[in-house]
């Protein structure tokens, strides 16, 4: 029997209808897809679509429904939709979910409303545990509902003909306001999840930390504003790089970030889910890996944020828009920010690479069972990301939320805040963002 940390059991929000539309927005962003579309797979790291509509029904199945006595709707299924639980079983290996030409997508379909059926007909008699459970299947389909979008983002970048998926909002790509440091004074802070509503695992349990004072720009970094740094020699500049990072730049070859390409006249374009464009003054650049970005940040004469720099100056923000885009908007790419003054794109646009390793909090424990295999084991090679994308849910847009990749991953909707040492608030006024490159 597996057992969540007492924090997470919150199940509010675990209700049939909160169900059935988690299900239809799933089901929603795969529409007009074909069934060849929903079967590629690019790249190891990125899953095709048809299988993360199967995986995310499996987790119902595997956690909910088969504890209740129902009977599996294909007893294959178990091993070739398992992500990386070992506690339940043999796996397909993930490099290979692409061969998977069986079952097709109308039996993945399906099955998926197999289990719709059941987890609906089951959650109003559902006992407390099993609840928290079908809670913790709801945010977890959300979360594979931004991977179906970077993960198609990929495969359709990947195709000759690079087809585009939706259309996109077009903007003006007007100049905006120059970046500014924002003062955010030190002290001890309280860093995680506060409790009262849902979270996952690793955001607790929330604890304290010592930060001294520092500073942290307004607004994510442009397209135009990386682009600079690109003509400034910022992938040919070694001194400018981790170690790792410019092993990875040399060997991978990256000259711009995932997405972007030179046209025959040696103009950048740019991909997104609408198709391609030229870079923007504007729009936050993304698909940048931890190494590009903190690359940029020396460039610039900066650094980026510690998660709990980014944490505490998100709790003591007065003022500013914090949202960019996110799933419910469509948009399918970040945003310009926001005019006017406090941070901005804090919850939205672009998740933000921090300086912060992937660590358990003080008083971590990783939940018992096959269930404790969700979040604890990665804890090791990877780096946190704050905020929020464009394809993010609403609901996960909170700033204790904690996302994580290896530091050379390019395929999320990943970009830029900038930070750097600073003093306390009452000695410092906001300043523009100084630099090496007069192009910011």
């Amino acid at each position: 029997m597996q057992s969540l940390n007492a924090e997470t059991q919150d199940a509010r929000g675990c209700t049939v209808d909160a169900f059935h539309a988690v299900r239809a927005t799933t089901e929603r962003l795969v529409q007009g897809l074909t069934p060849d579309d929903c079967m590629v797979q690019s790249m190891p790291d990125a899953s095709p679509v048809k299988w993360h509509l199967a995986h995310t029904s499996w987790f119902f199945e595997q956690f909910i429904l088969g504890p209740a006595g129902v009977a599996p709707f294909d007893e294959r299924y178990a091993a070739l939709f398992n992500s990386y639980y070992v506690g339940a079983g043999t796996r397909h290996p993930r490099a290979r979910r692409g061969d998977l030409s069986r079952p097709p997508l109308d039996e993945v379909l399906a099955y998926r409303r197999h289990v719709t059926r059941a987890v609906a007909d089951l959650l109003p008699r559902a006992d407390p545990h099993a609840t928290a459970l079908a809670r913790l299947g709801i945010e977890h389909e959300q979360q594979h509902q931004e991977l179906i979008l970077t993960d198609l983002k990929h495969h359709l970048f990947s195709q000759p003909l690079t087809p585009a998926y939706r259309p996109v909002p077009a903007h003006d790509g007007a100049e905006p306001a120059a970046l500014q440091f924002t003062a955010v004074d030190g002290g001890l802070c309280d860093i995680g999840h506060a409790g009262g509503a849902f979270g996952f695992d690793n955001e607790f349990p929330r604890h304290r930390a010592w930060l001294e004072p520092f500073e942290i720009t307004d607004r994510l970094v442009t397209e135009a504003e990386y682009l600079a740094f690109m003509h400034d020699g910022g992938y040919a500049q070694a001194t400018l790089w981790l170690s790792d990072g410019w092993a990875t730049r040399e060997a991978e070859g990256w000259q711009a970030p995932l997405y972007w390409r030179a046209d025959e006249d040696g103009a950048w374009q740019v991909f997104t889910l609408g198709g391609w464009r030229a870079p923007r003054a504007d729009v936050p650049v993304c698909h940048v890996s931890h190494y590009e970005a903190d690359a940029f940040a020396r460039w610039a004469g900066a650094r980026l944020p510690t998660e709990a720099e980014w944490e505490h100056a998100a709790a003591t923000s007065a003022g500013g828009t914090w949202h960019g885009a996110l799933l419910e908007d469509e948009a399918f790419h970040p945003t310009p920010a926001a005019h006017g003054a406090g941070l901005r794109q804090l919850l939205g646009d672009c998740w933000q690479w921090t300086a912060s390793a992937y660590l358990p909090y003080p008083g971590y424990r990783v939940p018992a069972g096959t269930v404790g295999e969700y979040n604890g084991k990665f804890m090791s090679g990877q780096m946190v990301l704050k905020g929020a994308s464009c394809a993010t849910p609403r609901s996960h847009a909170r700033p204790s939320y904690r996302n994580f990749f290896p530091p050379g991953a390019r395929w999320q909707f990943s970009g830029i805040r900038l930070a750097r040492d600073g003093v306390a608030r009452s000695a410092l006024a906001e300043q523009e963002v100084l630099g090496p490159a007069s192009a910011l």
